[in-house]
């Protein structure tokens, strides 16, 4: 079991930062140029840059989803050895009490004194046995406690090399927001001299567009929460209430409507039921791009979504460029 996870995570981190690499691949030609390249390069600079970044971010998010399972795992675990161990505890002490009668009883003084006191032969085998009974039903206990406490062991030993691993990965991620927010300037800092070119007009998206879609039940609390988020900043691995990342605002969307979801695009696709864009309705959600991007659908093929680093959350056209993967219904 532990294998195939650990391998999953490695290949992850290793895409993730193969990502970062191309992201910085991406941006070299225009920073190290001495003058900017035509608007449409870098327009496409910015686009693919933002596009390998999601990519990291969601793969941050997805080892934190991880880690917290794990750390979950390993307090549960250590809640039900605790119980064991102390009936181990009274075992062994138990037999040991047995033990020492025993050892005192070796002299035969013990025998004569259980059979003075017994009163009758019968009486005297009866007690024999039942101390018998007692030892070898202590024997068997303490078998399949230590049987169930190595169980433990292997178990725990599992966990805590998997939670290991998992921290160790997180703060490699964690090493690398450095360099993206370097990433993050570098392309802000095309935009601005884009814009003070006159070579594209700058772009502004309404904090509010006038009353949210009706829509009702649990869906629309969904809906509802994201709209009221319109104009937010995005932020990498944001889940609010400031600022959001694709994954945060949906998870976080969907929370106000009483679903819990996961931080990462690809866990929430695995946890919901999937249906047609033809099917499609307020609340859903759209993943994009090999599921390293989500919105929340709001009818008449728009979502609103988190879009990536400079932007803010807005409403935009599911077919906005990037590739469809398909639609997802929480609850």
């Amino acid at each position: 079991m532990l294998a195939p996870r650990r391998t999953q995570a490695r290949r992850g981190l290793w895409r993730a930062a193969v990502l970062g690499a191309a992201a910085v691949a991406v941006l070299a030609p225009a920073t190290a140029a001495r003058a900017d390249p035509p608007l449409d390069t870098i327009n496409k600079q910015i686009d693919t840059a933002n596009d390998e970044l999601e990519k990291v971010i969601e793969a941050y998010n997805k080892v934190t989803e991880d880690l917290k399972a794990t750390q979950a795992a390993t307090d549960d675990l250590a809640a039900r050895m605790r119980p064991l161990q102390d009936d181990m505890d009274r075992a062994y002490a138990n037999v040991n009490d047995i033990a020492v009668a025993a050892y005192k009883g070796q002299s035969g003084l013990q025998t004569v004194s259980v059979l003075l006191s017994a009163g009758s032969t019968d009486t005297f085998v009866d007690q024999l046995t039942a101390l018998r009974h007692i030892s070898q039903a202590q024997q068997h206990d303490i078998a399949g406690y230590t049987d169930a406490k190595r169980r433990f062991d292997a178990e725990k030993k599992r966990l805590d090399q998997l939670l290991a691993e998992q921290t160790q990965q997180k703060a490699d991620l964690q090493t690398k927001t450095t360099k993206i927010e370097s990433d993050i300037n570098k392309l802000e800092d095309l935009k601005k001299r884009a814009v003070a070119s006159g070579r594209r007009p700058a772009t502004t998206t309404p904090v509010n567009n006038g009353p949210p879609p009706p829509v009702s039940g649990r869906a629309g609390a969904a809906v509802h929460y994201a709209w009221a988020q319109l104009g937010k900043p995005y932020k990498w691995a944001g889940a609010g209430p400031g600022s959001f990342d694709c994954s945060g605002l949906t998870m976080m969307s969907w929370k106000a409507a009483g679903v819990s979801l996961p931080h990462n695009a690809a866990m929430q696709w695995n946890a919901i039921r999937h249906v047609s864009r033809a099917n499609a309705a307020p609340g859903d959600l759209v993943f994009f791009s090999g599921l390293s991007h989500v919105g929340i659908y709001i009818g008449n093929s728009n979502m609103i979504h988190a879009p990536h680093t400079g932007d803010v959350v807005k409403v935009a056209a599911v077919d906005h460029g990037a590739t469809i993967v398909g639609f997802g219904r929480p609850g």
